[in-house]
């Protein structure tokens, strides 16, 4: 009984918040939490549309979040659209506060975006 016990406790602290890449719950929220672990899953077996339609629907549901924002600039320099990658990193350091990573890594992709754009800035 202990351990049924222990293991219900076990998975429902597990449950719901999906960690970003640097550990921190990219969202609080449990219907964002799926759609990110689906999109990040999505991304990772090339299914590139699938993920940006799961992020677009995380957005619909917490357009503020800039985690969001940033998993979808990735995807879109992954698809080769460039304009919107910049764009959506851009929107994601609008929404970022004070975590310097997050904005660092929206940088890099824009930087990315702009030089496979052939509009790097020297």
């Amino acid at each position: 009984m202990r351990v049924a016990v222990f293991l219900a406790v076990l998975v429902a602290g597990c449950a719901g918040v999906a960690p970003d890449r640097a550990g921190a719950p990219a969202s609080q929220n449990l219907a964002v939490a799926g759609l990110m672990e689906s999109a990040r899953a999505d991304a990772g077996a090339g299914r590139l549309a699938n993920a940006a339609a799961s992020l677009e629907r995380a957005l619909r549901i917490e357009p503020r979040n800039p985690r969001l924002w940033h998993e979808l600039a990735r995807v879109r320099l992954q698809q080769g659209d460039y304009a919107q990658a910049e764009s959506m990193a851009a929107r994601s350091n609008s929404w970022v506060g004070g975590d310097s990573r997050l904005q660092a890594e929206n940088r890099r992709i824009i930087a990315q975006a702009r030089e496979r754009a052939g509009r790097s800035e020297r």
